[in-house]
């Protein structure tokens, strides 16, 4: 099944110098486990090739249903130095939200 990260979570994004910052949480406790099983850093890295030049760190906050993503050098120097439009990360959500997940499991939105 193929499912789109919008109908099962919603996101936040900011920066921390040149460090993209992307929060992803479960719209349902339910659907927490499969954020952890699909989204993984593997996944998130391919879907921000050529924004994310540096590693990508993942942290569970299973509290939460929540996925923390840190984007290694993806802002271009931070705020005060990139010359991109979004030198505060601001559009990352929106960009992780768009992303297509392939599932096992068959869910009920």
């Amino acid at each position: 099944m193929n499912l789109r990260l919008i109908d099962i979570a919603h996101a936040r994004s900011g920066d921390k110098g040149d460090t993209g910052n992307v929060g992803v949480i479960a719209r349902k406790e339910e659907y927490y486990p499969l954020l952890v099983k699909y989204l993984t850093v593997e996944r998130v890295k391919k879907h921000f090739e050529g924004i994310a030049y540096g590693p990508v760190e993942r942290f569970e906050l299973p509290n939460l249903w929540a996925l923390n993503f840190l984007l290694h050098e993806s802002l271009g120097g931070g705020g005060t130095r990139s010359l991109k439009n979004d030198a505060q990360g601001k559009t990352l959500s929106s960009a992780m939200l768009r992303m297509e997940l392939e599932i096992d499991e068959q869910i009920t939105l």
